[in-house]
């Protein structure tokens, strides 16, 4: 295929010379980075579109509706959580269509030499914030012109010289996925486990330019925002502004996500907070670990005095929403003390507490503990850690499957009356407990409907020794009354019936029942 457009190419109507894509986790997401390269591709938007995927739509047809269009050039957005798909049906484009330019670009794909096998199959990839190196390198390959240079360094670009993406949110996009944005770019910080510990500061974008792109959006009907900022916090005049600018709009069906910095909330911040609503408000708070080895171990600063006290001002005094991480399977840590930061961090009572495994991220500072700790990870995406020095491959296993059973007992807000009796005065203990005999009886942590859940709950429950089996019965009993399940609550606590021991007896029960 020719790289040069002419008019007599024989395209279809709806053809494209250039195809912005990647593989979204799910169709609720919106590709925030394909948005912006789109804005920032000058004359060259004209001839450019985006079309968007999840990981759960198959390869071979992604490749067939990329090729529809005839594009003399891809480029895939790559990242963790869709690599392998993307490898996949790159393969099959390079099948099939071996002229089309292949471009990737993305955290997966920006620390050359440690790069997937797919940037083998690529022409390009390109590392950094590529808005405006991507526009460069399509302008040259479209004149025919082809570069030695396979792998490319994005140059920094002044942030009030980006062209803004959120006019290419379109009206679906509006009324049926998440709309992102972001009033700042980098961090400060240098915690080794994140890719933004590669940053050298935190750069805002001019705050009225970006209060009137927010103006826009919320006339065109969007009301929840989930700013990608790693440290919103961070310059706390900005964030009362844009605090101040939507608390002016507030309304039944507003929502912001900020991603905060825990120890650092001070008077004016904090006054600010108190003004917003019930269901408006979510913070995601990244503890991680309250271990203060560990923490100076991989470089991260955090006050942990500040962070407990922010934390429960924040639930006592607020309606904000606490979506707290930690992360097991750091250097130097252990389940005993892991489970001493969960205790602490469930005392606090943030309202979901996502337990995250540590994975391995390309580039990511953290990847040079790997020999001393004998980290050891998956080398498949998404390259989760199987064991260090101090964890072994069946504690991390144990632990996974707490985290799933965690989700579905304690983040789906379904078990709100039981979930403190299972906690009791030991949360990590007893939850481990717990999802020890759950994947017992039910060998698996997927695909558990919700009304068996509960009826293991009781089974599980009612033989430990220190639980109230009055106070056990009425706590599932409410609990399950919420859930909205038809099936009558007495129905659950019934014991499980024997199958039959052999195959005799069945066709005897069989011939008794057809006489």
């Amino acid at each position: 295929m020719s790289l040069s457009l002419r008019a007599d190419s024989g395209a279809s109507a709806d053809a494209s010379a250039i195809i912005l894509t990647t593989l979204n986790a799910r169709y609720m997401h919106a590709a925030f980075g394909l948005r912006y390269l789109y804005a920032n591709l000058g004359e060259l938007r004209s001839q450019a579109s985006i079309q968007e995927f999840t990981i759960q739509q198959r390869p071979i047809d992604i490749a067939e509706k990329l090729l529809a269009r005839q594009p003399c050039i891809i480029g895939f957005g790559v990242y963790i959580w869709n690599v392998a798909e993307i490898s996949q049906t790159v393969a099959l484009i390079r099948q099939v269509s071996p002229d089309t330019v292949i471009v990737l670009g993305g955290p997966e794909v920006s620390h050359y030499p440690d790069a997937p096998e797919v940037c083998e199959q690529a022409d390009y990839v390109i590392a950094g914030a590529a808005e405006k190196t991507f526009r460069e390198l399509c302008q040259r390959l479209l004149a025919g012109e082809r570069p030695a240079q396979r792998y490319i360094n994005s140059e920094p670009v002044a942030l009030d010289e980006l062209a803004l993406p959120y006019d290419f949110y379109n009206d679906e996009d509006i009324r049926n996925r998440l709309v992102y944005v972001e009033a700042s770019r980098g961090c400060p910080y240098k915690c080794e486990f994140c890719l933004s510990s590669l940053d050298k500061t935190a750069k805002p974008f001019a705050l009225q330019r970006f209060l009137r792109e927010m103006e826009r959006l919320h006339q065109r009907g969007v009301r929840n925002f989930k700013f990608i900022d790693r440290t919103f916090n961070l310059k706390v005049s900005s964030s009362i502004a844009i605090l101040e600018f939507f608390l002016e709009r507030i309304s039944d069906d507003l929502y912001l996500h900020f991603e905060v910095i825990p120890d650092n909330l001070p008077d004016k911040l904090k006054q600010v907070i108190q003004q917003f609503p019930k269901h408006t408000l979510q913070f995601e708070i990244g503890v991680q670990t309250f271990d203060e080895n560990i923490q100076a171990l991989i470089s991260r600063r955090q006050n942990n005095d500040k962070t407990c006290a922010n934390l429960k001002w924040l639930r006592q005094h607020t309606q904000v929403y606490i979506h707290a991480d930690l992360i097991f399977g750091l250097p130097a840590d252990t389940l005993e003390n892991f489970a001493r930061s969960f205790d602490k961090l469930v005392a606090l009572r943030p309202h979901e507490i996502q337990l995250g495994i540590l994975k391995r991220l390309r580039g990511a500072p953290l990847n040079r503990h790997t020999d001393t700790y004998r980290m050891r990870y998956n080398p498949q995406p998404p390259y989760n850690i199987l064991s260090t020095r101090d964890i072994d491959f069946a504690t991390m296993q144990r632990v996974n499957r707490f985290a799933r059973y965690w989700d579905m007992i304690a983040n789906s807000g379904r078990f709100q009356h039981t979930l403190p009796l299972i906690l009791a005065d030991s949360p990590f203990q007893h939850f481990l407990q717990f999802s020890d005999a759950l994947y017992q009886r039910c060998g698996s942590t997927w695909k558990i409907a919700l009304r068996r859940l509960f009826a293991l709950s009781w089974q599980i429950l009612q033989q430990r020794g220190d639980m109230d089996a009055n106070l056990l019965l009425e706590a599932l009993r409410r609990d399950y009354q919420r859930s909205g399940e038809k099936a009558a609550f007495e129905s659950l606590l019934q014991p499980p019936q024997q199958p039959p021991r052999s195959g005799v007896a069945n066709k005897r029960q069989l011939k008794a029942l057809n006489a």
